[in-house]
């Protein structure tokens, strides 16, 4: 099963070299892949669904690191630099605002994984406010990273982490230097 979802993921990949994500159809992916429609929809819903899954296996890693010990910015210019390596990918993805798009799907995983680390390092659920101040900054991070990859990624991995860094909430950057995430 996951072998089938990696293929039917090289396959997007390869159908975007040519066709914007808006415009690349399922039986297109299918036929690139050599697997039938009624595989793609096993696996996922659409073709967004697809691009998503294929963006969460990216960031598991670095979402692993940073748990255990790495830094957040290490986390970071972790994330940039894999961004940079399939930067086709993620300049096809980062474009699309439909439904179901990644850049909505990004928030919600980052969102969702500092929120998780809040609550495993202080053994409480992040309070109303740090959510929101998280949320805030979630959603100013992504809009950078995405600015950062459709204006062609000119500054380096570390200097764009070092900005998300400094660009965090105060109260924010209190609490993850407490609980050693920053």
């Amino acid at each position: 099963m996951e072998n089938s979802k990696y293929k039917l993921a090289q396959a997007v990949k390869e159908c975007m070299k040519t066709t914007s994500v808006e415009n690349i159809t399922v039986k297109q992916i299918v036929d690139v892949c050599g697997v039938s429609r009624q595989t793609f929809y096993r696996n996922f819903i659409d073709k967004y669904d697809l691009i998503n899954w294929y963006f969460d296996r990216l960031l598991e890693q670095s979402f692993k690191e940073m748990g255990s010990g790495e830094t957040l910015r290490d986390g970071l210019i972790k994330k940039f630099r894999y961004i940079k390596e399939e930067r086709l990918f993620f300049t096809a993805a980062f474009r699309v605002d439909e439904q179901n798009n990644l850049k909505d799907h990004d928030f919600y995983m980052i969102f969702e994984h500092y929120c998780k680390l809040i609550r495993e390092k202080s053994g409480d659920l992040p309070a109303k406010k740090i959510r929101k101040l998280l949320e805030m900054y979630c959603q100013a991070s992504i809009y950078m990273t995405v600015q950062w990859v459709l204006k062609g990624m000119k500054e380096q991995e570390e200097e764009l982490a070092d900005l998300m860094i400094a660009a965090m909430p105060p109260e924010l950057s209190r609490l993850f230097t407490e609980l050693a995430i920053l």
